[in-house]
């Protein structure tokens, strides 16, 4: 009797501490011990770099029963994606374009939880070709992220609203360093990549700006916050501060570039100078207000349904979750 009380009361103590208020063990939603960010080596997410770099992340979330946090590397926004989607990783710094497939097409519960960035892409020509305009581009061929990126959704709507049909050029989705080797061995004409892949390509000799990202379309949404409704519904608060974490990352980067700018050469290997000459010619801005491009992301939404990308076009509603940003923000007031 005595053993079979003694097993009883083992069995309890593992359940209290089992659900004794931590996040638990990892069943790939969230609700488990680690947390892992998903971000892409781009300047346009430095206020993750930052944040990162100065242990934000770690020492904010463990606070709140978080056992550990961890980060992936992605190096385009649709793979990131389905990552989300699948609940391989739980908060991704990702484009706003690749969200809309995931939610429209494949019914994923993708929100939208802060902006990270925008405009800071870039379209560069081979040092070779001749540019004047979009029509110089019909007959070449043109790297850039995969469909459903910003990039390839931003590239075909600028060539569309220029009188080019974008099936006049071949526009080949592949990853930035791909991209950036296909031009050097001349096997692209031109790539339309996000900093600080200008600024490399640049410094390398193997191609030059032609047109910028905030031209084809000013201020236009590029990297933002996103987590699934299942990990809003069971970890708001967490999402909260993911949210705070970010807001501070990016006022942090905003008010000290070169710091940010080491930050981000020790995170990724690319050099302090180049980073620094990606910051100093981009077009882009670091944000993390939602609102303010709400308007953007549907009209991308818009686009991607009349490219035939996904069965149905998305509204704000569907796409964002503003309500953690306002909170924060109202709390500072």
């Amino acid at each position: 009797m005595k053993k079979v009380l003694s097993v009883l009361i083992l069995a309890l103590l593992v359940a209290i501490v089992a659900f004794s208020g931590c996040v638990g063990n990892d069943d790939g939603s969230g609700n488990g011990s680690n947390v892992t960010i998903g971000y892409q080596p781009s300047t346009h997410q430095m206020a993750y770099t930052s944040a990162e770099s100065m242990g934000w992340w770690t020492s904010n979330l463990t606070k709140l029963n978080v056992s550990s946090v961890n980060n992936k590397l992605f190096e385009s926004g649709p793979s990131e994606a389905v990552a989300l989607s699948s609940g391989a990783i739980q908060v991704a710094y990702i484009g706003a374009a690749p969200i809309i497939p995931a939610v429209a097409q494949n019914n994923s519960d993708l929100k939208i939880v802060a902006a990270v960035q925008i405009n800071g892409s870039s379209l560069l020509v081979a040092n070779n070709m001749t540019y004047n305009g979009p029509q110089d581009l019909v007959g070449k061929k043109v790297g850039t992220f995969p469909p459903g990126s910003i990039q390839d959704t931003l590239l075909k709507t600028w060539l569309t609203n220029n009188g080019v049909d974008p099936k006049s050029l071949e526009i080949k989705g592949m990853s930035q360093g791909d991209a950036e080797a296909a031009l050097m061995s001349g096997s692209l004409d031109a790539v339309f990549l996000p900093h600080p892949a200008p600024a490399v390509i640049e410094a390398g000799g193997y191609g030059r700006i032609v047109y910028n990202s905030g031209q084809m379309e000013p201020d236009h949404a590029c990297c933002v916050i996103a987590v699934s409704q299942k990990f809003i519904d069971q970890h708001p608060d967490i999402v909260k501060e993911i949210v705070r974490i970010h807001i501070d990352a990016t006022d942090y980067t905003n008010e000290n570039p070169e710091k940010a700018a080491q930050y981000y050469s020790k995170m990724t290997g690319v050099s302090q100078d180049t980073v620094l000459a990606s910051v100093n010619e981009w077009d882009g801005a670091w944000v993390s207000d939602p609102h303010m491009i709400e308007d953007y992301v549907v009209a991308y939404s818009q686009a991607q349904y009349q490219q035939g990308l996904t069965p149905r076009a998305l509204t704000a509603e569907d796409l964002f979750d503003t309500s953690f940003y306002d909170e924060i923000m109202a709390e500072r007031a």
